[in-house]
Parts: structure tokens; sequence; C-alpha cells
């Protein structure tokens, strides 16, 4: 089989997996019946806007409610009031946002229902500080584990134990009301408690866990924090709390479903798809060079699979700040994987996050090409120099490798593929 335009078709696989995640497909079948009394909308997440106006579409009778999400990403609703407020790091209009959330759901009744619409994102644009923390000592707890390295579970671990509306606070909060939560899975392992920090999903980590992880990133917390995880008493609701027998998480969309998506369009052009993996972790960079490492497999010995054949893989990694440059952890896995391939023949890659933001630039990812150093390199760029100073940004954006699809309304988290042609 032979692909005449390697570009096109990863970008072509790209756009499938963030399809097969799209909340008009993937939300309305799994709506609950209308309850006798009042239904309640809220929600965070990058997503939960588009996520609001497809449930407003669907819903028969009456609803109101209060979403937040990033700035950008709102869409009109009639009923359900859309605020939008900053990520990755938290402002005061998700501070608002989050208070205002947690007083809808207080005062409701059995016969009541709260529909909480999360996904990704939803940690930073839905903060409220826990008593004696101000949003200052959340941004800093935050900025510091955003260049920790810390993977997203034991970021979430901390922000609940920072947090009066996250780890299952949020559904505590709407008791006795039913509770059906309805998410777009953006984590390794499609764990609920930790998709936006579980504010309707019991917590089964504790405060002791949070410290572990401050100390072992090193972090040097405001000496609030330090004091909050020391010495707080109210735990986060754990499993097995009767305040939580009301609630019901559905997942609606996960990183596997986005990845076999796209493997349903390379095996209709004739490529084989390898599925390496819906829940990959680790340094962008070291993910890179792996991936590298086995599409000269494919290329050489026809293993696991013979070319034709694209690599697909997604989870979340991490990028370890030592630089001063710019760019998410799909720039530096696409400037790693470049640098590990050194121009392979035949070899083409795209890494993106589906939400179509990477890291907190303008772009969803790049693209790499086998002449992707040599053009870099008649501009003037070295590869390993920039991927020293976490530049990846600044590497692909010269040379015209930026994937640029602005906000998709969705979020299933990274997404790579790296397609291995017969040469």
């Amino acid at each position: 089989m032979t692909i005449s335009d390697p570009r096109a078709f990863l970008t072509g696989l790209f756009q499938a997996a963030v399809d097969a995640a799209q909340p008009s497909l993937c939300l309305p079948p799994h709506l609950p019946s209308p309850p006798k009394g009042r239904t309640i909308v809220v929600g965070a997440g990058k997503a939960s806007a588009e996520m609001a106006r497809v449930v407003e579409r669907h819903w028969k009778g009456q609803l109101s409610g209060l979403v937040v999400t990033r700035y950008d990403h709102a869409v009109p609703c009639e009923n359900i009031e859309i605020v939008e407020a900053a990520h990755p790091v938290p402002d005061a209009a998700g501070a608002a946002a989050a208070r205002r959330v947690l007083e809808t759901v207080q005062g409701l009744t059995p016969d009541d229902l709260v529909i909480c619409l999360i996904s990704g994102g939803g940690s930073a644009l839905m903060t409220l500080p826990a008593d004696g923390l101000t949003l200052d000592d959340k941004q800093a707890v935050n900025r510091a584990l955003l260049r920790s390295g810390a993977n997203i579970t034991e970021m979430n671990c901390v922000r609940k134990h920072l947090s009066m509306i996250k780890g299952g606070r949020l559904a505590v909060a709407a008791a006795p009301a039913q509770v059906v939560t309805l998410s777009i899975s953006d984590v390794p392992g499609d764990d609920p408690a930790v998709i936006a920090s579980g504010p309707t999903v019991a917590d089964a980590t504790t405060f002791g866990d949070a410290r572990e992880i401050l100390e072992r990133y090193g972090i040097q917390a405001p000496p609030s924090v330090r004091a909050h995880l020391r010495d707080a008493m109210d735990e986060t609701p754990k499993p097995g709390d009767p305040r939580l027998d009301r609630c019901q998480t559905v997942l609606i969309a996960t990183p596997q479903a986005s990845l076999e998506a796209a493997a349903e369009i390379a095996r209709q052009a004739g490529i084989s798809p390898i599925i390496l993996g819906d829940a990959i972790e680790g340094e962008s960079r070291d993910v890179g060079f792996v991936h590298a490492a086995i599409a000269r497999q494919v290329a050489r010995h026809g293993q696991p699979a013979m070319a034709p054949a694209v690599l697909l893989s997604g989870g979340e990694t991490t990028v370890t700040m030592r630089g001063k440059g710019r760019g998410g952890r799909n720039g530096e896995f696409a400037l790693a994987l470049a640098v590990a391939l050194d121009g392979a023949p035949g070899i083409h890659a795209i890494a993106c996050d589906t939400d179509g933001i990477d890291g907190s630039e303008n772009n969803a990812g790049a693209v790499v090409t086998p002449d992707t150093l040599t053009r870099a390199n008649a501009a003037g760029l070295k590869a390993r120099d920039r991927l020293a100073d976490n530049d990846a940004f600044g590497f692909f954006e010269p040379i015209g490798d930026l994937v640029i699809s602005g906000p998709t309304m969705t979020n299933v988290n990274d997404f790579r593929a790296v397609l291995v042609l017969k040469f």
C-alpha cells in the first residue's frame, strides 16, 4: 500500500481519534431518565461546555445549571450557564465559578437529579481552596507540580487534598439528590477518581499521600499548604461512604476507543495498526526514544508487524522542565522521536493532544518527517539543543511542522501515530 501524502494520512488518524470522543456522538446514549424533581447540570473541563450543549439538545424537560470550561472553549447554551476560566494554572474566575457550582447543588432533595459533566482540565478550572488556603497557594503548588514531572494521578492526589470541591466533596454537597456523572476520560487507566480530581467520586488517597508526593518531587509548598496537609482532619470521602450511595459515574469516551477509531481508518487504507497502549506514561522524551526504536524494528525486521504499519498510542506523558523553552509534552515527544530516528527513511509521525492544545501553546502538537532534521539544520535549528532546552515549539514552528487544530471540544489526552512505510 502506498500513502501519497503521509502527513494528511496521519492528520486524518488524529481527526478520527478526536471525532470518536465528540460529546455529540458519545453522550446522548448515556443520559439518565428525568427525575420527579429538579434537574441541575454542573461540571468542569475542556469539553464541559460542548457536553452541556448536547445535554440541552437531548433533554426532555426543564433543567438549569453551571459548568466551567477553559477560555475560548465556551459554546452557546440556553439554560446552562457557561463560565470560562484559566488552565493549566487556575485563576480567580475558576475559583468563583467553583464556589457557585458548590452552592448550586446544595439544598436538593431525593427527588432531584444532578448531572455532572466532567472532562480533562477540570482540576484547574474548578478550583476552590480548602479553608485556610488561598488561590495564590493553589497556584503556587499547581505551577510546581506542572514543572516537577509528577504524573496526573500524583498531581490530582495533591489537588484533592487542597480543595473544598474535589475528591468526592461535590457529591457530598449534593446529597441526598441522585448524582449521575458523565465523564470523558483523559487519564491513563480511566480511573474516575482521577479524571478532573473526581469531584463526585470516592477518594482512596489521603493527606499523607499528598505530603509524600510533595516530598518525592522536592516541592517547597507555601507554609499554609504544608500546615493544611499536616493538620487537616476533614479527609475526602472514602469508598463505601454512605453519602455517595446515590452516585453513579459513566465513562462516555476513552483513549482506547479513540485509538481503535484511528486503527480502523488505518486498516481501511491497507496499513497494519499496532496499538502499543492507551495508558502510556513517563518522560515525553523517553517515550519518544522508545517509539523510535519500535519503528526501526518494524522497518528493519518486520516486527511486531510488517511495513506498512502504524504505531498508535495514548496516555499522558510528562515533561520535567530543565530548560527555558516553550512547548508541551507532545511536541517534546515528537522532537525526541526526530532526534532518535535521525532521518530514518520512510518513517513519519504525529503527536497531538486531543483537546487541541499542547501544554500552554496554541498548537495541538507536531509532525515528524524523514527530512525534519535536514530542514531544521538549514534553518539553523539544532534538534538536540532545543530538546535540552525543552523548546519543541521553537523547533517545529520555524519549519512549519506544528499541528494547529484549535480547541476540539473534547479531550482523551495524548494521541501518537508513527507511520512506517516500505522503503
